[in-house]
């Protein structure tokens, strides 16, 4: 669990943990079949405080498009607040606190997932015209030498191994409270600094955290092969054996994936195509 939501991607936190693609879960949640839907109101669960993705104030992309999906389907949006951490799902969906997460990475367990409503990638991030601007592969020789930041546990570090980068590599927290602490503006910081040459954040979050800073360029990271995958498809999640639930969602995707575009485009959001290759941006 952004891909989130490539949804704190950290590269998400549990989001990207996404980048894991692994979810803790426990108990009798799997074996549910029935719809548990509550048709009155549309219930989120998503984290208070992880921008860009969500956060009280509804200022995220994700809060953007829950309102989308609430005028759509013509009922009250709610959410309930838990951060991306160790047991989401089980806190969350789990006990029937909401019926639906944003940024879930596709095939994630236990989740029920949609269709994708996008697909991004993680991001190199350096200073605008500087010695690394245009990089765009881990093998570039540029980087030799570089300290660059990446986020412990993703697969930025395993690319980073294979290609002698780890030396001088400084690592930053992939699991946090972003309540309470943000690697990715702490990563950002550093490179506005000089501390490090660049850094690999997960797309939607170095996309935006790097156009709010100013001077500073992220590059889509989508030529690397042969390791563990650098792009993910993110979906809406909903509880095992909710189909019609998941269908309608589906249902919502198709018919605003224009608008949702141009909502993620507004944070600087890297968008793919399934070939890996970027989107134009929208119009």
């Amino acid at each position: 669990m952004s891909l989130g939501r490539m949804k704190s991607a950290s590269w998400r936190g549990a989001a990207l943990a996404v980048l894991a693609v692994a979810v803790s879960y426990s108990g009798a949640a799997s074996a549910q079949t029935s719809d548990l839907v509550n048709r009155a109101t549309l219930r989120v669960c998503a984290d208070p405080a992880d921008m860009p993705l969500s956060n009280e104030k509804g200022e995220g992309f994700e809060n953007k498009i829950a309102e989308l999906m609430s005028k759509d389907l013509g009922i009250p949006l709610v959410y309930t607040w838990f951060p991306q951490a160790t047991g989401f799902y089980r806190r969350t969906l789990g006990e029937k606190h909401c019926d639906v997460v944003f940024g879930v990475p596709s095939g994630a367990d236990p989740y029920l997932n949609t269709n994708a409503y996008f697909r991004s990638t993680a991001v190199l991030v350096v200073k605008k015209g500087g010695p690394l601007d245009g990089v765009d592969s881990f093998d570039d020789p540029k980087l030799k030498d570089k300290r660059i930041g990446v986020t412990a546990g993703t697969p930025a570090a395993s690319y980073m191994l294979r290609n002698g980068l780890m030396a001088k590599a400084k690592p930053y927290a992939l699991f946090v409270d972003r309540r309470y602490f943000s690697p990715a503006e702490e990563m950002i910081a550093d490179i506005k600094s000089g501390e490090i040459d660049g850094g690999v954040l997960w797309g939607p979050i170095g996309g935006y955290f790097t156009e709010k800073a100013g001077g500073l360029v992220s590059t889509p990271l989508v030529k690397e092969s042969g390791g563990p995958p650098m792009s993910y498809r993110l979906t809406f999640g909903v509880r095992p054996g909710e189909e019609n639930w998941k269908h309608r969602l589906n249902d919502f995707i198709t018919k605003n994936q224009a608008e949702i575009n141009k909502i993620l485009a507004s944070y600087n959001v890297p968008l793919l195509d399934e070939q890996d290759r970027p989107l134009a941006p929208p119009q």
